[in-house]
């Protein structure tokens, strides 16, 4: 049996942050089925924007909503629109009068370099009945020219329509799972087709990140590995 482990847990407080920051005792399963249920509804909501991911931040009486997404004014919608329908939508549902919905838009620089984008470009090619083989060398291809130090595609289940599933996958340059410092983005999604559920896995190695850089979850430019850094290398 293998045993395995996410790679940003893996990683969570060393190069990695977490994606909701607040702090609570007795309403802490409440707070975490919320946020859940938020990210459920923007996910929904704006299917075709390319949401990377959504930070939720509570203080006080304020809770503020972060969406990174590749294209903001989708979700931002004509003069606003958009994000003042579902800072509406969001507040009636699970706040009361007496808390403030605060929504922020941040736009991903290199779509490309983000796992949850590309899973998601997968996902759509995959259901629109674009062989998966021509799927899997497109998504590590343009990981790989967008600056990817490494990328690993995967998807399993009855690729084909085939009566038996089974699992694909290709890679491209170095996946170090085992170094902390490694900037490494990682997503799991599905593709839902007429006969089944197809699994896809991306994995994004973007550089090695040092003390003077600090990542985030769409960090996306780690620090250089140049010969003004190798004196902080410790492998």
């Amino acid at each position: 049996m293998g045993q395995k482990v996410h790679p940003k847990i893996f990683r969570m407080g060393i190069t990695q942050q977490w994606q909701s920051k607040w702090f609570a005792k007795k309403q802490y399963a409440q707070f975490l089925e919320q946020d859940l249920q938020i990210r459920r509804i923007i996910k929904d909501k704006f299917k075709d924007a390319g949401v990377a991911s959504v930070d939720i931040e509570r203080s006080g009486t304020t809770v503020t909503i972060m969406i990174h997404t590749s294209r903001p004014g989708v979700v931002i919608g004509r003069g606003g629109a958009g994000v003042e329908e579902l800072r509406t939508t969001v507040a009636k549902k699970f706040f009361d009068k007496k808390q403030n919905v605060r929504i922020t838009i941040e736009e991903v620089a290199q779509p490309l370099l983000n796992a949850q984008i590309v899973c998601q470009n997968m996902i759509e090619q995959i259901e629109k009945r674009i062989p998966f083989r021509r799927v899997l060398k497109t998504a590590v291809d343009q990981a790989r020219r967008a600056g990817a130090k490494g990328v690993k595609s995967m998807v399993a289940g009855r690729l084909g329509g085939a009566e038996i599933a089974r699992t694909e996958e290709l890679k491209r340059g170095s996946i170090p799972l085992q170094t902390f410092r490694a900037d490494i983005d990682f997503k799991r999604e599905r593709a839902t087709l007429s006969y089944g559920v197809v699994g896809i896995k991306v994995w994004i190695y973007r550089g090695k990140i040092f003390a003077d850089k600090k990542a985030t979850h769409n960090t996306l430019t780690p620090a250089s590995e140049s010969g003004k850094d190798n004196k902080l290398k410790t492998d």
